[in-house]
């Protein structure tokens, strides 16, 4: 009998993870490993340097603290759990709506956790904050809003339902404000509040990976589309199919996801008119 090496066994499983989360996953260790592999003083640049500070002006000047602060770590369980968490509720949030509306939710939720943070950092204090915590949150709050009555095994404990373990967890961060137990509380609750009204702004019908696409076509290089040319309505070109294929076949890819989960009728009313025009495309 053939016997799968163990290495073959990791990359396996590994590449078997949703893309987005992997991707999360891959940066977030590597960049663990290498601080903790450069020491103290390493660590504590890249804190002073990426880190999240509450200062209005400083977050007005370098932006790019809202997004480089899920990517710092204090320690290894710090950066384990989060990691553990994200990869546990994220994987079935990735896996039904679509790595785009899911970066969408996880970033969405960690910019919003410490916007709000800034606002209220009279409350927690103005210190620097770092960690995917706030972004890990808003991701288990949409999986408790897709998935509430999913049952959660946690050691010594008997199953509960996927609702009830996020909003314990948002619970005690409430009660914890201002401790001053080092936690960013504010993120949390933050990011638990972005995420709900994202993933609830998905379900009433945003498209949210809108957001995505766009940045896509942003990038230095991105082959654009030539407006169409006046042509007999009758002719069919090659052309045709090559524009469909850049700007629409992810939203196609969706709508054929959707139905092959939930069923055609699970459509809106816009999502059948657009698979039926892209169908008479094809």
């Amino acid at each position: 009998m053939y016997q799968d090496s163990f290495g073959s066994a990791l990359k396996r499983g590994y590449m078997s993870i949703p893309v987005a989360i992997r991707v999360l996953i891959s940066i977030n260790v590597a960049i663990f490993v290498l601080q903790s592999l450069a020491g103290a003083g390493f660590y504590r640049m890249i804190v002073e340097l990426f880190g999240f500070d509450p200062d209005w002006r400083i977050a007005a000047t370098q932006p790019w603290r809202l997004f480089t602060y899920m990517f710092i770590h204090a320690h290894t369980f710090h950066l384990l759990f989060n990691m553990l968490w994200l990869w546990w509720m994220g994987r079935a949030v990735e896996e039904t709506l679509g790595p785009r509306t899911f970066l969408v939710i996880y970033f969405g939720a960690g910019i919003g956790g410490v916007l709000l943070n800034m606002v209220l950092a009279f409350i927690s204090g103005y210190n620097l904050v770092i960690g995917a915590s706030g972004a890990v949150l808003g991701v288990m709050v949409a999986f408790a809003y897709m998935f509430p009555r999913t049952p959660i095994m946690l050691l010594l404990l008997p199953p509960i339902e996927a609702r009830f373990i996020v909003a314990g967890l948002i619970a005690i961060d409430l009660i914890f404000i201002g401790a001053g137990d080092n936690v960013a509380r504010l993120v949390h609750l933050g990011g638990a509040g972005f995420g709900y009204l994202l993933i609830s702004a998905h379900y009433k019908g945003t498209d949210l990976s809108a957001i995505v696409r766009t940045l896509e076509n942003l990038k230095p290089g991105k082959r654009k589309t030539k407006p169409k040319q006046k042509k007999n309505k009758n002719m069919y070109s090659i052309k045709d199919v090559e524009i469909m294929e850049e700007s629409e076949a992810d939203e196609l890819d969706e709508i054929l996801d959707k139905i092959s989960k939930k069923g055609y009728d699970a459509l809106s009313a816009e999502e059948k008119k657009k698979l039926f025009e892209l169908s008479k495309r094809n």
